[in-house]
């Protein structure tokens, strides 16, 4: 149950961006003589738990290389207009999943290459590239668990609790999509429970995140995936193997949109 933050501003412990060049590339042909203005920016999200690892590509050309899961990249400058957006195997053109868009210069996208390798999708949202108001931030969560469920998400505040915070989202599946939704700026960690669960501090927890500070004005994209399977026993028993259950938990990739100017 671990938290990843992902963004092109900050560094930080918890990060898992832009891994070595021997893991990851990205070309950066499409940026040359296109400024924030006159493109569109583009990054790439692995989210798919049993894919391998993926080259992303723009047309013909090159996005990102050997991208494995839950790896995020920095926004790429792209030409707008219509593009063909594909997810191969690594070192293959072996094509897993595709798709065509339509980018708009002067805006940020995110593109999610998610599900499982037998059902693998590859789905484009619109990123938010102001910083939220004053005093506020902008979240939004995108659910790419594949195991498990339905699930609700909180942001407890650090002088807070689970059973009186209110839900950030509920009832949210696999590619489904909070949108941006604006709270007050300060400390918060985030946990995910199976839908419908009562929040109290005893109730089961898929992810129990470590406390975070969100400044004034950060807008996040939070992209729930899947941790590898643990055991837990049932009510009651020992917690011995043959009296133990599998339970799907939740990693989450935090990823940075925009800050405060």
């Amino acid at each position: 149950m671990m938290m990843i933050e992902a963004g092109p501003i900050r560094r930080s412990g918890l990060r898992l961006l832009m891994a070595a060049s021997a893991t990851m590339l990205l070309t950066g042909c499409q940026g040359i003589g296109l400024m924030p203005s006159n493109s569109a920016q583009l990054r790439v999200v692995d989210a798919s738990p049993d894919a391998g690892s993926v080259d992303s590509y723009e047309n013909n050309a090159g996005l990102a290389y050997n991208l494995g899961f839950g790896m995020v990249t920095t926004y790429v400058p792209m030409q707008p207009g219509g593009v063909t957006l594909a997810a191969t195997r690594a070192g293959s053109r072996q094509t897993l999943a595709t798709n065509n868009v339509t980018l708009a210069a002067g805006r940020q996208y995110t593109a999610i290459v998610g599900n499982t390798a037998a059902e693998m999708q590859q789905t484009l949202y619109v990123d938010q590239m102001q910083p939220a108001p004053a005093g506020q931030i902008a979240v939004r969560i995108i659910d790419e668990v594949t195991r498990g469920g339905a699930v609700d998400v909180y942001l407890v505040p650090s002088t807070g609790k689970l059973a009186f915070t209110a839900p950030l989202a509920t009832n949210l599946n696999l590619g489904g999509n909070s949108g941006y939704v604006n709270v007050p700026a300060g400390m918060y960690a985030l946990v995910v429970v199976p839908a419908g669960t009562v929040p109290s501090s005893t109730a089961e927890m898929l992810l129990s995140g470590a406390q975070v500070s969100y400044a004034s004005g950060a807008v996040r994209t939070v992209v729930l995936i899947d941790s590898p399977l643990t055991m837990r026993p049932f009510a009651g028993v020992r917690p011995e193997p043959q009296a133990s259950v599998l339970t799907p938990a939740v990693q989450a990739i935090i990823a940075v949109d925009a800050d405060a100017i």
